[in-house]
């Protein structure tokens, strides 16, 4: 299949470098956010989800309705809806956006924001939920047909789903992560698999992982890989650096002032992939061409935090190393959110695009 984009939704003008304190949806915003997506030909947006933030489902209608080939990626916590409604409610959005809904599940990385909304398993039991979650949707958009489900996590006799996905037997499931469980989970189901920005070798060892996984399941197929970046890019080296650390600078200053999500005395993250992140850091600040790690140590390695910095062709060039490890979804926003994506659709994606399409032409013999 061709590389795919994702970038992650905003409904309001909020960025990390100039936080708007408490701000509310922007409907203008989003709007325009949203559509510049589409022009821009991004594949898919991420509406993400969080214990104290906006509603997924209400943000991704809304974006359906004002788009037409974006995909919109649900962030979903099994802990926040019980499978049957999100079987039906996804294929609802599918049906509603004529075929370009996506769920994106997140077993749970800290028990803290767990507790938050009620949930009090252990994260090996999440992702046991996790697993029963995954076959009971991917069930229940197979086939109308009633069935029963009896496990440690769900009880149900006799539900059918007559909301169909568009396509007729199923919605595309991603899982990410970088724990053993991750890995077994999303490997043996999932038909996406979610990757933070590591340096190029620990990155193919994570998906030499899911696809053994995939095999150790019986599959015929595996996940598909995405792998998400923040880049920074100019017109030059000199100018992308110089940008980038007056990004890293009203990063720092925005946490040690009380204005980030993540604050400056905060435990450190019980998650794997953050905990990788922060040992990767140890290493130096630059890895490979130019994946920049400073970004991580400022923000707590709290969420996809690593940067790609350089010009446009260094941060192409830096995308096709990825391309080539086997990526086929690649996730990149910025700092400013709606002028970085703007970029990136103008200088970014065309140019991996045309490499891309340049390497296929000549594999079938074209000139």
């Amino acid at each position: 299949m061709p590389t795919e984009f994702i970038s992650l939704t905003f409904p309001n003008a909020s960025t990390e470098i100039n936080p708007i304190p408490n701000p509310s949806v922007d409907p203008d915003y989003l709007e325009r956010y949203a559509r510049n997506l589409d022009d821009y030909e991004f594949n898919y947006t991420l509406v993400p989800y969080d214990s104290s933030y906006f509603d997924p489902w209400t943000i991704g209608a809304t974006i359906a309705a004002v788009t037409k080939n974006l995909k919109i990626i649900i962030a979903l916590r099994p802990n926040t809806l019980y499978p049957t409604v999100a079987a039906k409610a996804l294929a609802t959005l599918d049906q509603l956006s004529r075929g370009r809904a996506v769920v994106h599940f997140i077993a749970g990385g800290s028990d803290v924001e767990q507790a938050r909304e009620g949930d009090f398993l252990s994260k090996e039991e999440r992702y046991g939920r996790l697993e029963d979650y995954i076959k009971i949707l991917k069930r229940a958009w197979a086939s109308p047909d009633p069935f029963d489900w009896d496990s440690k996590y769900y009880q149900f006799k006799q539900f059918r789903n007559l909301v169909r996905p568009v396509n007729g037997s199923s919605i595309p499931v991603s899982v990410g992560g970088s724990s053993d469980d991750a890995y077994r989970v999303g490997g043996s189901l999932a038909d996406i698999f979610g990757l933070w920005g590591e340096p190029l070798k620990e990155t193919k060892d994570q998906i030499d992982r899911v696809y053994a996984e995939a095999a150790k399941a019986g599959r015929a197929d595996r996940p598909r890989i995405w792998v998400t970046f923040r880049p920074i890019v100019a017109e030059t080296e000199e100018l992308a650096w110089a940008k980038a650390h007056r990004i890293l600078d009203a990063l720092t200053a925005n946490r040690a002032g009380g204005k980030s999500r993540v604050p400056a005395d905060a435990p450190p993250p019980q998650n794997v992939g953050s905990q990788r992140l922060l040992e990767i850091a140890k290493r130096g600040e630059v890895q490979d061409r130019a994946l920049w790690y400073p970004t991580v140590t400022a923000t707590g390695a709290r969420g996809a935090s690593t940067a790609l910095v350089g010009s446009v062709q260094t941060i192409v060039d830096s995308l096709l190393d990825y391309v080539d490890l086997g990526a086929e979804l690649i996730s990149i926003r910025g700092y400013d959110n709606l002028n970085d994506a703007i970029d990136y659709g103008r200088y970014i994606l065309p140019k991996v695009r045309e490499v891309l399409k340049e390497r296929e032409s000549k594999a079938n013999g074209g000139k």
